[in-house]
């Protein structure tokens, strides 16, 4: 149940993410990402992906669901997608630099100095670099073989449906590229975007069907021996 659950709020939290890069004026250089932070920090962090580290972290908590579900199914390959998830997971928040941004941005509007200020444009810039930079790359490289070889379980499976299983391939063939590399790895991101929507609404009904069946199979056990 709370695999599903995790897989459900990500659902929920795609939208907000979706809605504030439509809605406000994407950055494009240092001076425009210190302006957004000093008017609007909420929406800064969201841009900066913030809400990726929530994202991140729950599809962690929803691959261990999956690890319960599809270890009979096979166990070593189940074991080999959640560690790559995990880490996965990990890279992602050692890449993530909105909170360094955050501060940097206050900083700078308190600068006083010519000189201070040219330490913290320097400063803002390493931040962006580093924000979708390699640890970024190879996160979100390591989160695609994961979803690939649990989908390939899934298939094998017989507890979660065809479907599921071929969503996630396709969901997982769009994310090899990273979303920072370039114009594809953008325009593929976005198409990813639709398959992953409709396998972790699949993987959460599973999930929670299974979760609510669970202590009925574990009384009939018991009552059996």
């Amino acid at each position: 149940k709370i695999g599903a659950a995790a897989a459900l709020a990500v659902l929920a939290l795609v939208p907000i993410q979706l809605l504030v890069f439509v809605g406000w004026h994407f950055p494009s250089n240092l001076a425009e990402w210190y302006a957004l932070f000093e008017r609007n920090p909420l929406v800064g962090l969201i841009d900066m992906d913030v809400l990726l580290l929530v994202d991140n972290l729950l599809i962690g908590v929803m691959f261990l669901g999956l690890y319960v579900a599809l270890r009979g199914a096979s166990r070593s390959w189940m074991l080999i997608a959640v560690t790559v998830e995990l880490l996965a997971v990990a890279t992602y928040f050692a890449s993530n630099t909105a909170f360094d941004m955050l501060s940097l941005s206050r900083q700078y509007a308190a600068a006083t100095t010519d000189a201070r200020r040219s330490v913290l444009i320097a400063a803002g810039e390493a931040t962006v670099a580093r924000w979708q930079g390699s640890a970024f790359a190879v996160s979100y490289v390591l989160g695609a073989v994961a979803i690939l070889a649990s989908s390939a379980v899934m298939l094998r499976s017989g507890v979660f449906s065809r479907a599921t299983g071929y969503v996630g391939l396709t969901f997982g063939a769009l994310s090899v590229v990273p979303a920072s590399a370039g114009s594809v790895g953008l325009v593929l991101s976005l198409l990813s975007l639709i398959p992953m929507w409709v396998w972790l609404a699949l993987i959460g009904r599973t999930l929670w069907r299974l979760g609510r069946t669970a202590p009925t199979r574990a009384a009939t056990a018991a009552g059996r021996q």
